[in-house]
């Protein structure tokens, strides 16, 4: 049987479903870069530039294997640039006798797979995405009808199903979970562990070239270009957070400074979410490092949480819930995403260094976008479809599958408590003392109200006030709205015109130079109404 073995840019491991019984005599391995996956939001230069790259290697170390590869390159002037065109071009110049295929991360790209086994020529096969823990079909038996899906109880059961860090029944060290431990921030004069870099060979370079000429008016920068693009250099990236990060990780990983976006982080998402490395395998070298003593248990059960819970579990919730999720909108949010997003243009010093690291490298680390990006955009009452857009757009990691989750219902609360059982709302006292940024800022972050006072501390009692109704009786919510009780009925409303006279100045452009960075914000992207060779590493300051 001649098979065409279909690999999604995500899908770069040699034990995907897809070549679990390739026959390198018969069959063709088939990838193929197109327009139509790059622009149905205008992903980061760095991202394009990160799965082209990754996807020429690893189409170059199948040849070396003796597989028989059909690469399809962008600038390929036959490429009809779409999923569906390439495949049919391909069933017609190979003539298989079936498709094999691994089933995608995305709900459009799932919904395109069905039409291929109505439209192809001969039979498509698709798989399960063996990638990953806890299957689809377990995830949603674990769910049923609940009204609400808490991760902690998932996480336990992961715990116990893979033994991660389980010494018989109970957990290691007798707790589940440390993260009241894993919240410290950075001590004055705290010094950084450097980080492996990967500086672009060749085939990343002629990419980056590429990516540069075809989608100039993308958002980001491809200058500080320093991601793995091959298994090799993403197991050296691994094996440095091993070393350098996951000994502090736990303690720091909520931290944030100025000018140091990786700190102890372990950098791998990009490459765990194309394939190029497995949960299974980074959390049993986690596991291993506590075992010999390598690094504390609160900082190794807070990396093996994210890994074997939190990633696990979002997945699980987005292919349980869709294609329904994505249109929920509980707190009735409508704001347009203002420009300073895009631009990094805003006197918030906070979000300013955010946006501008996630700019340079496509990178933020989980606070910079749970409690600065998110928690703006939380308090401001942003629409929930054009903030989901904007993670999908600006991050080398961002898929749908782990993206809309995240931010729809941890970020936003746009699902009602499905996922949290509260907003994560705070105020600027919560990065003042996470962060560096509030001293290098225009605001007052220890002010409520008045032209110097920080919009986060308005903007979050504002939040209160607003949604009192739907809020006001959440246990998780009690303090705040004990001390929003307290407040005098004057300062009440001092504090919600603030906020408001804030949010309305949104809407105009924050300075005249705006258009000096070139750079068009991307249109709101629809949905659908009812559906919805291996460079040496080097020591960098990057990731």
């Amino acid at each position: 049987m001649r098979t065409l073995r279909f690999l999604l840019g995500d899908q770069l491991t040699r034990r995907i479903a897809t070549l679990t019984d390739l026959d390198p005599d018969h069959d063709v391995v088939l990838l193929v870069e197109v327009r139509a996956e790059a622009t149905y939001v205008r992903h980061h230069k760095q991202k394009i530039a990160f799965l082209f790259s990754a996807m020429r290697h690893f189409a170059a170390e199948l040849e070396a294997e003796g597989v028989r590869v059909d690469y399809v390159r962008l600038d390929d002037s036959a490429n009809t640039g779409s999923f569906t065109g390439e495949l049919m071009r391909a069933i017609a110049r190979h003539e298989p006798d079936r498709v094999v295929v691994t089933e995608p991360g995305e709900w459009r790209v799932w919904e395109m797979m069905q039409a291929w086994r109505d439209d192809a020529a001969v039979p498509v096969q698709i798989r399960d995405d063996n990638r990953f823990l806890c299957p689809r079909a377990d995830f949603a038996a674990w769910a049923g009808d609940r009204r609400s899906l808490r991760m902690e109880t998932f996480y336990r059961g992961m715990r116990r199903r893979t033994g991660l860090l389980m010494d018989g029944g109970e957990p290691t060290g007798g707790r589940w979970n440390f993260d009241a431990e894993n919240r410290k921030g950075l001590p004055k004069g705290h010094a950084l562990p450097e980080r492996v870099g990967f500086p672009p060979d060749a085939v990343t370079r002629e990419v980056i070239v590429l990516v540069e000429a075809a989608f100039a008016d993308h958002f980001g920068a491809t200058e500080a270009f320093a991601w793995p693009v091959t298994r090799a250099d993403a197991l050296a990236a691994f094996r440095d957070f091993l070393a350098v990060g996951l000994p502090h990780f736990g303690d720091y990983q909520d931290a944030m400074r100025t000018g140091a976006p990786f700190l102890y982080h372990a950098l791998i998402s990009p490459a765990l979410n194309a394939g190029l490395l497995t949960p299974e395998e980074v959390c049993r070298a986690a596991e291993r490092a506590y075992r010999e003593g390598a690094a504390p248990l609160h900082c190794v059960e807070g990396f093996i949480r994210q890994i074997l819970g939190w990633r696990e579990y979002v997945r699980g919730l987005y292919w349980a819930r869709m294609p329904d999720y994505a249109g929920s909108n509980a707190l009735e949010a409508t704001r347009d995403l203002p420009w300073f997003y895009w631009s990094g243009e805003t006197e918030m010093n906070c979000l300013a260094q955010s946006i501008a690291d996630t700019r340079a490298h496509a990178y933020a680390h989980h606070i910079q976008r749970l409690m600065v990006t998110g928690n703006f955009a939380l308090l401001a009452g942003i629409a929930p479809a054009q903030v989901e857009e904007w993670y999908l757009v600006v991050y080398a990691d961002a898929y749908e599958w782990v993206e809309l989750p995240n931010v729809h219902g941890m970020v936003l609360w746009a699902d009602g408590g499905v996922m949290g059982s509260k907003p994560y709302a705070a105020s600027g006292a919560y990065i003042n003392r996470m962060s560096d940024y509030c001293r290098g800022c225009a605001y007052d972050v220890s002010k409520r109200t008045g032209p110097t006072a920080c919009p986060f501390n308005a903007l979050y009692w504002n939040f209160l006030i607003t949604h009192a109704d739907r809020l006001s009786g959440n246990p998780r919510l009690a303090m705040p709205y004990r001390n929003l009780a307290r407040l005098d009925p004057s300062l009440r409303a001092e504090i919600q015109a603030q906020a408001a006279r804030f949010l309305d100045g949104l809407a105009a452009p924050s300075s005249p130079v705006q258009g000096a960075l070139d750079l068009t914000p991307p249109p709101p992207r629809r949905r659908a109404p009812a559906r919805r060779k291996a460079p040496r590493a080097t020591k960098a300051s990057r990731p």
